[in-house]
């Protein structure tokens, strides 16, 4: 065992991400912009945490800060007891945005097989791990197809398989069901409980809709408006499994409830938030 292993931190007792005192301000030509400001946060392993908050709050800023695609004015983030850039080089996590970003050149297994390639894991443990991605995400039958021969939910699926293709223990997710319809949605928000389930990933998970939020989530953190401050954490207390019948439950609607009036303290209309 080399010293770097020796030294890396254990997944299963370091929390996945821990955000601590963290500020960003984005400098323009008209001046400095605060973004988020006094960010502490911590998400434990296999933890499903949503950001939620009006438009403009920060929530996407905090995903890419976690994701070492940019860097905290003040404060610190560490995942798994590393600093972002060390986990991001480690491959600690995986990362979805709202478009999939296939390759249309390429087949779905291609797809999903790229960070494999890049790599340079050898073919037969590659074409190994594609074929059990694609058969979690239920698209073994499309290993063959391209990106535009697909519905946008199962190019969704592809760019999740895509992002477990390392098995990270860490899965940032940035709106990645925000451009599907309703029941698309809806049945990719079962599939990802089931996915995350099966990997034990944590996740961290930006979304608008209050539903969505509370359906996924073991707590949700609700953040104020631009500068971005977490202003509640509602933990997600909901002994029924999550199944499409948890949506009709009184226990659910309750929750919702309570996600809403946490977003609604001090502002009457929270914008670009969904309540479906």
């Amino acid at each position: 065992m080399t010293l770097e292993q020796q030294a890396r931190p254990d997944r299963t007792t370091a929390p996945a991400v821990e955000v601590s005192g963290v500020d960003k301000v984005f400098s323009t030509r008209s001046g400095d912009v605060p973004a988020l400001s006094g960010i502490d946060l911590t998400v434990a392993p296999g933890e499903f945490v949503s950001l939620i908050g009006p438009s403009g709050c920060g929530k996407s800023t905090l995903m890419r800060l976690v994701a070492d695609l940019d860097q905290p004015t003040s404060g610190s983030v560490r995942v798994f007891g590393k600093t972002a850039d060390r986990a991001r080089r480690d491959q600690d996590y995986g990362i979805v945005f709202q478009q999939a970003g296939l390759l249309p050149w390429r087949t779905v297994s291609a797809n999903v097989a790229l960070p494999l390639e890049l790599h340079r894991t050898d073919a037969a443990a590659r074409r190994s791990r594609v074929a059990e991605l694609l058969e979690m995400v239920g698209l073994t039958d499309f290993a063959d197809r391209y990106p535009d021969q697909l519905s946008g939910g199962m190019q969704q699926r592809v760019a999740i398989a895509r992002a477990l293709a390392e098995q990270p223990s860490l899965l940032l997710m940035d709106e990645p069901f925000g451009a599907l319809d309703e029941m698309t949605r809806e049945r990719m928000q079962s599939e990802l409980v089931r996915i995350s389930s099966e990997t034990g990933a944590a996740v961290v998970f930006v979304t608008h809709s209050i539903p969505e939020a509370v359906f996924l989530s073991d707590r949700v953190v609700v953040m104020s408006p631009r500068p971005g401050r977490i202003q509640e954490i509602v933990p997600i207390a909901l002994e029924s499994e999550r199944t499409e019948d948890l949506r009709e439950d009184t226990a659910f609607f309750g929750m919702v409830t309570a996600v809403r009036e946490a977003l609604h303290q001090g502002t009457p209309t929270a914008r670009g938030v969904e309540n479906r």
